[in-house]
């Protein structure tokens, strides 16, 4: 990778997180940290406003605003395959925001490649079981509450056909059996619940923020899964 494109790429990555590390970068790139430094300050005095906050990183103020970006073929290619993964593996939400986001990434491609990316499309197949169908639409919504450290109410349907309404504190989502899990903190049960998302009949976002303070880590919990997830 040239550093023109090492640095383009440096700062795609640092607006697509919070706060980044010298350390991640230096990672995700494969450089030195004094590298890292090095192109921090070149980003810096080509305009770009990157901050630094200690203990959390460096971060692009907000309101930088990075002009369009371009796609190759591979790039646009490798997005039209995950739109086969995600209309098999997603509900109906992440469906339509994933399908919306594409026709984007299809404005700014040139004419040529969109004709090559709807050749690409017939060429794409993904077979599932009949059985294997994600009617609900709850992915989205899940996001948004655990995100922003939001209760919600669930109404669940157990492996015994008996209907609760709980309010929970979510705090991930787990794939894993062939079928999409929340993961969340339940008032009523005082513990951590798995809830598969084929039985949640309504999801309801409350005002409310989360009452813990702190909550187990969604890679600790898989941990507990009963299952080679």
């Amino acid at each position: 990778m040239n550093r023109i494109d090492r640095l383009f790429g440096l700062l795609t990555y640092l607006q697509s997180r919070k706060h980044t590390s010298a350390e991640q970068i230096a990672e995700k790139f494969g450089m030195s940290i004094r590298t890292v430094y090095r192109d921090i300050r070149a980003l810096n005095e080509q305009g770009v406003p990157i901050g630094f906050e200690p203990n959390k990183g460096y971060f692009v103020s907000s309101g930088y605003f990075l002009p369009p970006i371009l796609f190759n073929m591979e790039e646009a290619n490798a997005l039209l395959l995950v739109e086969s993964i995600v209309n098999g593996f997603a509900d109906k939400s992440i469906r339509k925001h994933y399908s919306e986001a594409l026709v984007k990434v299809k404005n700014v491609l040139k004419h040529t490649q969109k004709e090559a990316l709807e050749t690409m499309n017939n060429h794409i197949r993904l077979q599932l079981p009949e059985r294997y169908t994600l009617d609900f639409e709850y992915l989205s919504a899940l996001q948004t509450a655990i995100s922003n450290k939001k209760v919600i109410q669930v109404t669940y349907l157990s492996s015994k056909n008996e209907q609760t309404i709980r309010c929970c504190e979510p705090i991930g989502l787990i794939f894993y059996a062939f079928g999409w899990h929340l993961i969340a903190w339940c008032h009523m049960r005082k513990d951590y619940r798995d809830f598969s998302l084929v039985r949640i009949k309504h999801i309801r976002s409350l005002e409310d923020n989360f009452t813990r303070s702190e909550h187990m880590h969604i890679n600790d919990y898989m941990k507990l899964l009963p299952v080679a997830y």
